[in-house]
């Protein structure tokens, strides 16, 4: 069993930032691809962030310039470094990665995911 365990949300005033990190554990062989979505109120989930095994990144439009998304391998962790928040970037962070387990299965996980809120 492997779990993605969230932190570092909270309430950021509108150009402040926050950092969220997220810690795969359990029985884990290998992660292939990390990254970060978000679901505000009444909307679909959307990808924010993703980086590969091999460090290569990708944004969402909306974030690029202003967040920052970094791995390290060996601890099997993924933060978010987001600056520059503007109100609209309030919603729950979701953890995602693509894990291989010591078993040999593959899976999709998600973290239970942590809120930020931009406000005044």
């Amino acid at each position: 069993q492997v779990q993605l365990v969230e932190s570092g949300g909270g309430l950021v005033r509108p150009g402040g930032s926050l950092r969220l990190s997220c810690a795969a554990t359990g029985s884990i062989f290998t992660i292939y691809d990390m990254g970060w979505y978000r679901q505000a109120p009444g909307k679909q989930r959307e990808l924010v962030a993703t980086i590969t095994s091999g460090g290569s990144t990708n944004y969402a439009d909306s974030v690029k310039g202003r967040f920052t998304v970094s791995r390290n391998i060996a601890e099997n962790t993924v933060d978010l470094q987001m600056n520059s928040l503007k109100p609209e970037g309030a919603a729950v962070y979701y953890c995602n990665a693509d894990i291989v387990r010591v078993d040999g299965a593959q899976e999709w996980c998600w973290g239970q995911g942590t809120q930020v809120t931009v406000s005044s």
